[in-house]
């Protein structure tokens, strides 16, 4: 077959080579995984990789963590704009983050990519993306619950060369680690991220080596077979205008809800998502740029319409956004996008909110619906040195028709692994005293509502630093078809044996030792009315602690001795 004229795709080949460069993706993510310096990155999983062909089309991306599709989205265009395709040489290798001019979506978030030169001819890119627990800002971390402005967030990196003939540029380097509190830990990282690409370099080239010149056309197949068998899917939907609002708790700053609003339409087999009728951008961290917009759509589509469908640029030629310049989900510099997340997660719910009416069967009802994080920094005192601990917390799956929502889980656009205790208390003086699922929290159903965690961390050194980024705690998640929501989330500073509530946005809250921080996740929302739900789940649940008697007698009528 190889440097074959072929006139007709072969399905087995186009699926053959669609799971070839999955696979590939997927190593380059396990390499930047085992070869990682930081906890967040080689214990919490918090990166992602992706291929791309020569035009910046992405035609794979491993199954790691769908927001960063929205950093990843644009990035060859923006480096071709830099560096125009002739420019660039084997042995090249591309850094960015920036969300307004370098294709990412909020700073903390640093993409790699390398071009793939078969002798003199570029013919693909290979990318990855990692999340610094720090790059600067205003406080540890980074990311900052009452931040004004993107400048306040860290250091901005547009696209620039990176490597040259293979080696890291020192220069770019050492400006970037001059930003950072944990230059080491960012050193690590980004040895690891130009190592995943040389991984991914060396597997594509493996791959065009035995199907030559057919390589492009089939890759061409592959965009064209995930539009066609997504337009199929589509067309199975009523025709027809459905639409959703929500509400983030805050933005950080103001205390007013700020609403989250879509009109979906769809027409045979194209579907649009309108977005007009959402606030305008925020003074505060939760502002969302449009490639995080297209990249929160692109999961949702994937989701609710053909989960096994292949992530590729073929997805986004079903659907087109109607989204005003200046909106809180298409914002504008300088505006401050640094928990982008939260605002991601409920596009999401309102997507789902709005299909409800379309796809019943096949929806869930609203998760946690937040990225909730918490920061620890200070100075170690078994090392003297500075420390970033970093860590996002799961929460309730939504009920669906069938089953209840699953326990302490990342939901929607985020797939990070919780941090073991062993690996925390190891690397950071702290201490977990209660981790364990929150009862009560999940929305009551016929299908019950998945549950939140409660995660008490505890400071065994003086001057520490807390920093918190979350929803969904003024505002619960919604349940469905008489499904009740769930419970909201919360955080607690304990200190000297009084309890005090933090808001959800919370920056540099001052921890002596000894203190705990209590972080609550929220639940989610149930589905189907609680009384339908069977007497022997509900006896089963309170027995399992995940609901109390009260709850039993007063939310499902059970009548316990």
């Amino acid at each position: 077959m190889k440097g074959k004229k072929t006139s007709k795709a072969d399905p087995a080949t186009i699926e053959i080579i669609g799971n070839l460069l999955l696979s590939i993706a997927e190593e380059m993510g396990a390499a930047l995984i085992r070869s990682a310096y930081s906890s967040n990155i080689k214990e919490r999983k918090d990166c992602s990789t992706a291929v791309f062909d020569a035009a910046g089309r992405m035609v794979a991306q491993a199954e790691h963590i769908p927001m960063h599709l929205g950093s990843m989205l644009t990035i060859i265009a923006e480096i071709y704009q830099r560096y125009p395709a002739k420019t660039i040489k084997e042995g090249d290798m591309f850094i960015a983050n920036d969300p307004y001019h370098g294709g990412g979506t909020h700073l903390p978030d640093i993409t790699v990519a390398a071009p793939v030169f078969v002798g003199k001819k570029l013919m693909a890119w290979v990318a990855n993306i990692a999340h610094h627990s720090d790059v600067g800002g205003k406080v540890p971390g980074s990311t900052s619950g009452d931040a004004i402005s993107i400048y306040q967030e860290g250091i901005r990196i547009p696209p620039v060369k990176f490597c040259q003939d293979g080696l890291i540029i020192r220069e770019i380097r050492d400006l970037i680690l001059l930003n950072c509190r944990t230059p080491q830990e960012r050193t690590g990282d980004l040895q690891a991220q130009v190592a995943a690409n040389k991984v991914g370099i060396k597997r594509l080239l493996d791959v065009y080596k035995k199907y030559g010149t057919d390589f492009d056309f089939y890759i061409e197949e592959l965009l064209n077979y995930t539009e066609k068998r997504l337009k199929a899917d589509i067309k199975k939907i009523s025709n027809g205008v459905y639409y959703f609002k929500d509400y983030m708790d805050n933005d950080g700053i103001n205390p007013q809800k700020v609403p989250i609003a879509v009109e979906i339409t769809v027409q045979e087999e194209h579907i649009s998502f309108d977005f007009s009728r959402s606030s305008k951008q925020v003074t505060g961290p939760i502002n969302v740029t449009m490639n995080g917009l297209y990249a929160t759509v692109f999961y949702s589509l994937k989701a609710l319409i053909d989960p096994d469908i292949p992530s590729n640029s073929g997805i986004y030629r079903v659907f087109d956004l109607i989204v005003p310049e200046g909106l809180i989900v298409n914002s504008v510099a300088p505006a401050p996008v640094g928990e982008r997340i939260d605002t991601c997660m409920r596009v999401v719910d309102v997507i789902i909110g709005a299909m409800a009416q379309a796809i019943p069967d096949r929806v869930i009802a609203a998760c946690n619906g937040a990225c909730t994080t918490g920061t620890f920094s200070g100075i170690d005192p078994r090392t003297n040195e500075f420390f970033v601990y970093l860590e996002t917390i799961g929460g309730g799956l939504g009920a669906s028709s069938q089953s209840d929502g699953m326990n302490g889980v990342q939901v929607h656009l985020t797939n990070t692994s919780n941090l073991p205790i062993e690996a925390l208390e190891i690397e950071y003086p702290l201490m977990v005293e209660r981790y364990m699922l929150r009862q009560d929290s999940g929305g009551a159903g016929e299908y019950r509502g998945g549950l939140g965690i409660r995660r008490d961390i505890k400071t065994l050194a003086e001057d520490i630093t807390f920093s918190a980024l979350a929803d969904r705690q003024e505002i619960p998640p919604w349940g469905l078809k008489g499904g009740m929501a769930g419970k909201s989330g919360a955080y607690y500073h304990i200190s000297s044996g009084q309890r005090s509530k933090l808001s959800s946005k919370t920056s540099n809250q001052r921890l002596k030792q000894g203190d705990i921080i209590s972080i609550q996740t929220p639940g989610s929302g149930g589905y189907g009315h609680p009384q339908k739900r069977e007497k022997e789940a509900v006896c089963r649940d309170m027995i399992e602690g995940k609901i109390s008697r009260t709850s039993a007698e007063k939310d499902y009528g059970v009548k316990l001795d």
